[in-house]
């Protein structure tokens, strides 16, 4: 007993280690861009809190602070900044949706001042969209070094950054300059960050991290996408070479002078490299990152005939933004975070490791996740692809930022619950007054009807036992409802655009509030009855309709002979080899 619970220690030890996030992200200038829409896409890649909840506007007294919490996917959770693993926040200062009965109240790193107004936005692990269009997406980054939250010397990570962000600015400029201040002044902990920061006319890439683990300031830099560009990050700096003074870069004032004195950078070396010179590769193995960023600029750009292959870890083969052959709409963003790379030499719905149904998802460990029968832990060495579907995944969204509406209306989530995959996407307008009870509840640990994403975290897992079968039953499903969302866009905003016109501001709210409300209802209850349905189709391995009952299902004759099947019981004699 004592064997395996040291052993579980060290699996738990790992997974405390390891970053809380590891997300994807992309940005497409409105050029690029179908409907000339800024898009800003995001992959929540960490269980935990899966919540989407909606921040309202406040006026604020004059001499009021604001409070800044720590941020649990910076550095995994610690209790004593409160909160709890699975709420991120508990606090009755940022509305309703945060206000969680049963959760320790979230124990402020420092505060700063409150501006007379706050803006609304919908927020998440990180602040995804203000009611201004404003819209931020994110992923975390392998910095040279990961500092730790300390009061009146290191009080933000990227996630409380944003929200400041969104509740204060209206341009993505404006934002990464606040956020820069911030920095600067009150101090950066936790992993390095890639903030993508866009508005209707532009959209940036914002770097960041911290340098010494007993600093009081960080350093950041910042890169705007080509308004004809495609940007992909996953969890590594994308920015390169420091260009002073260009018109598309801003950074700290520090960038230089820090990385002279830490030894990692001399001004004969040639520009500075911020990906190489403050960055440390990818997180766990060759490729984690860099196969993603290869499979995204692929998809949107074929034509390149980007190598697969390259020689380390800060190569130069993907350029930070690409031209895509054809112009991108939403649909095309999502179906790159669904992507288990089929159909290349990667494609992890095949092969043993797949089983005999296709099955993508690869759940993640070390050698300390196997051990012998005595509990000696072994010297196996290995790793899976990383895809950009993973099935660890809490949310995704494509935010869109559009110059030809009102912001109220131009402003639209396309949020979708758990992995990518197998979720529905469905639009959340910037105007709206709330948002769904059921998208803004959720624990991990508690299990609830009611919450949108438990329907779909359900799924996904059960789907997994006949994977290449019953994700067949759930794009039937899924692509009914995106259909009519994509299809009904056009009509509603129209709607909403002649009572915003006619003064009816309200009257556009509150259409647009209501149609969300009733798209998440509709697809929560349709999504429990696809789980049963699952359930009665497939029971026990069989396939199960009006047709039949116990269709037998047998395995695929490639995985058999790859398992052992031909050494079966096939006789009463001895087999060579055998026990």
């Amino acid at each position: 007993m004592r064997k395996i619970l040291a052993l579980m220690l060290v699996v738990v030890g790992w997974a405390v280690c390891g970053p809380a996030d590891a997300c994807t992200v992309t940005v497409v200038g409105r050029a690029a861009s179908a409907d000339g829409s800024v898009m800003v896409s995001h992959s929540d890649d960490g269980l935990g809190d899966a919540r989407m909840i909606y921040v309202p506007a406040m006026d604020h007294k004059a001499g009021a602070l604001r409070a800044v919490f720590y941020s649990n996917c910076a550095l995994d959770y610690k209790p004593q900044w409160g909160a709890s693993e699975t709420q991120r926040i508990m606090t009755k200062d940022r509305g309703p949706g945060y206000d969680t009965p049963g959760v320790p109240p979230s124990v402020p790193l420092g505060f700063i001042p409150q501006v007379p107004h706050t803006y609304a936005y919908f927020d998440a692990n990180y602040g995804i969209m203000n009611e201004h269009q404003l819209s931020i997406g994110e992923c975390t980054d392998k910095a040279k070094v990961h500092p730790e939250p300390e009061p009146k010397k290191r009080i933000f990570y990227s996630a409380e950054l944003s929200r400041v962000a969104l509740e204060r600015c209206k341009t993505a400029r404006e934002a990464i300059r606040l956020m820069g201040q911030l920095i600067e002044k009150y101090g950066y902990y936790g992993t390095g960050e890639t903030l993508t920061v866009a508005d209707p006319k532009e959209g940036w890439v914002m770097e960041m991290c911290g340098y010494d683990m007993n600093g009081t300031d960080g350093v950041w830099i910042a890169q705007r996408v080509p308004e004809d560009g495609f940007f992909v990050a996953a969890n590594q700096f994308r920015i390169r070479d420091v260009r002073k003074d260009a018109e598309d870069m801003m950074c700290s004032s520090n960038i230089f002078d820090v990385a002279q004195n830490k030894g990692w950078w001399k001004p004969e070396d040639g520009p500075l490299d911020w990906a190489r010179v403050y960055g440390d590769g990818e997180f766990h193995h060759p490729y984690y990152s860099l196969r993603r960023v290869w499979r995204a600029q692929s998809l949107v750009a074929p034509s390149l005939d980007l190598p697969a292959w390259v020689e380390g870890a800060f190569t130069r083969k993907y350029p930070f933004a690409v031209k895509p052959d054809q112009k991108l709409a939403v649909a095309n963003i999502f179906s790159i975070h669904r992507d288990n790379y089929e159909g290349t030499e990667f494609d992890m719905t095949k092969g043993l490791a797949a089983g005999p149904f296709g099955n993508p998802n690869r759940f993640e460990g070390q050698a300390e996740s196997v051990a012998d029968k005595e509990g000696r832990l072994t010297p196996l060495n290995g790793e899976f692809e990383r895809p950009l579907n993973i099935y660890r995944c809490v949310y995704a969204y494509v935010n869109q930022s559009r110059g030809s509406l009102p912001d109220p209306i131009g402003g639209l989530t396309w949020f979708g619950p758990d992995r990518p995959a197998t979720a529905v996407l469905m639009p959340f307008y910037a105007g709206a007054t709330t948002l769904p009870e059921i998208v803004q509840r959720g624990d991990l640990l508690s299990f609830d009807w009611k919450s949108l994403w438990m329907a779909f975290n359900y799924v996904a897992n059960y789907a997994m036992l006949k994977y290449s079968y019953m994700i067949q039953d759930i794009h039937a499903v899924r692509d009914r409802f995106e259909a009519d969302a994509f299809g009904a866009q056009q009509e509603l905003e129209a709607r909403a655009a002649a009572l915003w016109k006619a003064g009816d501001k309200e009257g556009a709210r509150a259409l647009l509030t209501r149609y969300s409300e009733d798209i998440a209802a509709r697809v929560l209850k349709e999504w429990w009855k696809l789980a049963g349905h699952l359930y009665v189709k497939y029971n026990d391995g069989y396939v199960n309709t009006k047709l039949g009952v116990a269709q037998p299902v047998f395995y695929p004759a490639w995985w058999l002979k790859a398992v052992g099947y031909e050494n079966g019981p096939t006789s009463y004699e001895k087999k060579p080899g055998g026990n």
